[in-house]
């Protein structure tokens, strides 16, 4: 049975992939993850690479907005599911080298989602500029009324 940190550790692993998933860093996240899940056995990486790989496409496949919310909740799901077994079954020593990689995971992929560095840039007069994932801007220019 897991605790709740190796409960948490694993959820965030399954969110990581689903924001990873699409993103520019899906490459060589998706060759971290397998590796993590693999632990050193190359069929076993490959199956992970392959299930990765099925998740992409299925969060890349939704029609509309709420297909594709579902679609993230199912696939977050699935590998919180993924994480959490391979954490039980693991010997407590290698335990707690999974629950560091799966921070790590989830770390790097929120590295993405709140954009990257910006610099060597040079602005003159007004501008509008933002970073990140998923972003939104209301710009209004004029006089306020």
């Amino acid at each position: 049975m897991l605790d709740e940190v190796m409960t948490a550790a694993a959820a965030a692993g399954g969110i990581a992939v689903v924001e990873a998933a699409g993103s520019d860093l899906w490459a060589s996240f998706r060759t971290r993850c397998a590796r993590l899940v693999g632990r050193g056995d190359p069929d076993r990486e490959g199956e992970a690479l392959e299930q990765l790989d099925r998740t992409a496409a299925r969060l890349a496949s939704g029609e509309d907005k709420g297909e594709r919310e579902w679609q993230r909740e199912v696939q977050a799901r699935v590998w919180r599911v993924e994480f959490a077994a391979l954490l039980e079954s693991v010997a407590a020593a290698e335990r707690d080298e999974l629950l560091a990689g799966l921070v790590a995971l989830r770390a790097r992929a929120a590295a993405d989602e709140t954009g990257g560095a910006v610099s060597g840039n040079t602005f003159r007069g007004p501008v509008a500029f933002q970073t990140g994932a998923r972003c939104t801007q209301d710009i209004r220019f004029g006089a306020a009324g």
